[in-house]
């Protein structure tokens, strides 16, 4: 999922595909997730 994600995502630019690859990326490494880009993913999602 993780090189479908970034092969859409270098095709396309969709920047929710970028998200989806990142996700996967950091899950894999097994980095928790930085606070402030948990902050700032759910302050773009309330101006959807």
């Amino acid at each position: 999922m993780r090189d479908f994600s970034w092969k859409y995502f270098s095709m396309t630019g969709d920047v929710d595909a970028y998200l989806l690859y990142k996700d996967f990326a950091d899950k894999e490494s097994g980095e928790p997730e930085a606070k402030e880009d948990s902050e700032a993913d759910e302050a773009g999602s309330m101006l959807q």
